[in-house]
């Protein structure tokens, strides 16, 4: 009865630690600022706050704005600089990516309009 206790105890302290170890690696992509449908000024350049990590596939990101692809950033927290806006929607996007540049999953997009 005891050793079948230890065992019970023993699998279970495995099972916890590995879930610790892996909310660790997990991967998350935040878009901190601007929010979801805010409206910005056309013309104006903005900064996009962010923290990302980019988890065990991942290399590094890339910020979208439409259909164009920002370079490469290795920061997991900080601003970038979206180019100035024209007037019109809107969609910015943080991918993650291997180093191939192949999107590994995580990724989030917000919509903005500038006026």
């Amino acid at each position: 009865m005891k050793v079948s206790g230890v065992l019970i105890l023993a699998g279970l302290l495995a099972l916890t630690h590995g879930s610790i170890a892996f909310a660790k690696d997990a991967a998350s992509v935040k878009i901190l600022s601007p929010a979801n449908n805010e409206r910005l000024d056309a013309g104006e350049e903005y900064p996009l706050n962010y923290e990302v990590t980019p988890g065990p596939g991942g290399d590094h990101f890339h910020v979208w704005v439409d259909k164009d692809r920002g370079p490469g950033i290795h920061d997991s927290k900080g601003t970038y600089s979206l180019p100035k806006l024209t007037p019109g929607q809107h969609v910015i996007t943080i991918k993650v990516v291997d180093k191939g540049h192949v999107p590994t999953g995580p990724q989030q997009s917000i919509n903005v309009s500038a006026k």
